[in-house]
């Protein structure tokens, strides 16, 4: 039988040995894994995992081993496992850590969420915490719970940390570089991002198998409620640095659509593991257009099945200014790697933009230009070049940072994060109704 949480007295010699202690809850995807891929010295290595015993916690107690024994830099887990039927009452009743850990199941994450707020724990949670518009309500009781409670409640925003995204937002807020950013119009936004994900991927250097509820989209989320979180987000975060998102009154979702990505029968098996009889019409691809305090923006979040050799997923985002075009581009032009272009539309760019890279060198020693056939390339220095997986330990020591300073925590998170869920929730609403061809409806 797996071992079930701490006796007490065990309990207080931890928390005298380090301040914090994870509690890992129902980990049902691989990101609950990946916030474990490096040791924290605020983190005790002593770890609680509640959950269901199955497919989901088996494979993310197989990571976790993963890293333990990997040759380089191994971690040192050591993981206390309740597998019982009534695990999240015992997470609540008996709490053996500091911070509780969600990522997995989308459906109802926000009520587990508030019941491990509701026990003292701090909440350090993969996106999205909501995947219907129905869940608004429990979502701003849920930050308000955490600020009565003197707790941190934060989103595990992994693309804040990509460096090419870090530098659109610097020249964004540059008026030399960019000028101001144009409104734009439905059919030509003044900001358009394309991210495409692939079902059947790699993760750590292995095949990353998928459950099949993964394919449930009221349990997982359309990919504008999942991934798109990130997309708008970004939005948010390099148009308006430090303004506090108000949902009522600086977002309009315009238009949406969906439509689906077929899956075979094999192709279904092979991720999961699972028998399906017939094809599957994956509904995994959203647009959605909306303005935000008056700008026009576009998003399309797509999942195709496998990327091309040597690709992997891609990230397109078009920042269009008065001055110039900030545009991040991760094709087969680029290596499949995140690249940040300037498209000069005014005189003087150039000369700007050297001038602004100077001035973050004394933060990212290395960055410069190259002048790229009328446009110029931000070349930047490979220490920066991380990878998607490393952003979780960065997203993972920016809230243990906050842990430590909770006046530190921007005022404008929480309304941030209202206004997110907010435009990818009715996005998604809208675009169910959006009729079989993907013509879509025009909301409010």
């Amino acid at each position: 039988m797996l071992p079930a949480v701490f006796h007490k007295r065990n309990q207080d010699t931890l928390k005298r040995m380090s301040p914090h202690r994870f509690v890992i809850v129902d980990p049902g995807h691989f990101h609950a894994a990946l916030v474990q891929k490096e040791m924290y010295p605020e983190v005790s290595a002593r770890v609680a995992v509640y959950g269901p015993l199955g497919p989901d916690l088996l494979d993310y107690l197989a990571r976790i081993s993963r890293f333990n024994h990997r040759a380089g830099k191994p971690t040192r887990w050591e993981l206390d496992v309740d597998a019982s039927g009534d695990y999240l009452e015992r997470m609540a009743a008996e709490p053996a850590g500091s911070i509780a850990v969600f990522s997995g199941r989308n459906q109802g994450k926000i009520h587990k969420m508030i019941a491990a707020l509701e026990a003292g724990l701090h909440v350090l949670a993969d996106k999205p915490w909501i995947i219907r518009a129905e869940d608004m309500p429990a979502l701003e009781p849920a930050l308000d719970l955490a600020a009565e409670k003197r707790l941190i409640a934060y989103d595990i925003m992994t693309e804040r940390f990509e460096i090419t995204s870090m530098l659109q937002r610097e020249l964004a807020q540059s008026a030399d570089v960019f000028g101001e950013q144009e409104p734009g119009t439905a059919d030509d936004p003044g900001v358009y991002m394309e991210s495409v994900h692939h079902i059947f991927k790699t993760v750590a250097g292995l095949p990353n198998p998928r459950p099949a509820w993964f394919f449930e989209v009221m349990e997982q989320g359309e990919s504008l409620a999942d991934v798109g979180t990130h997309l708008v987000d970004l939005v948010q975060w390099t148009l308006f640095p430090g303004v506090a998102i108000d949902s009522r009154n600086d977002v309009d979702v315009h238009s949406a659509s969906r439509w689906p990505t077929a899956i075979s029968p094999q192709q279904f098996r092979s991720v999961t593991g699972e028998a399906r009889a017939e094809n599957l019409d994956y509904y995994c691809n959203t647009r959605v257009i909306y303005r935000l305090r008056g700008v026009a923006v576009k998003l399309d979040v797509l999942w195709n099945w496998e990327a091309p050799a040597g690709a992997g997923d891609t990230h397109l985002a078009i920042y269009r200014g008065t001055r110039s075009r900030l545009e991040i581009r991760q094709g087969a032009a680029e290596g499949y790697r995140p690249e940040l272009y300037v498209v000069p539309a005014a005189p003087g760019v150039r000369d700007a933009l050297h001038r602004r890279i100077a001035e973050l060198q004394a933060r990212y020693p290395g960055l410069g230009g190259e002048d790229k056939e009328g446009e110029y390339l931000v070349t930047i220095p490979e220490q920066y070049r991380v990878g998607h997986e490393a952003h979780f330990g960065q997203v993972t020591a920016q809230f243990l940072e906050y842990l430590k300073h909770p006046d530190r925590l921007p005022a404008w998170e929480n309304p941030g994060m209202l206004a997110k869920y907010y435009t990818t929730t009715v996005g998604v609403a809208l675009s169910r109704r959006s009729d079989a061809s993907g013509r879509a409806q025009s909301g409010s």
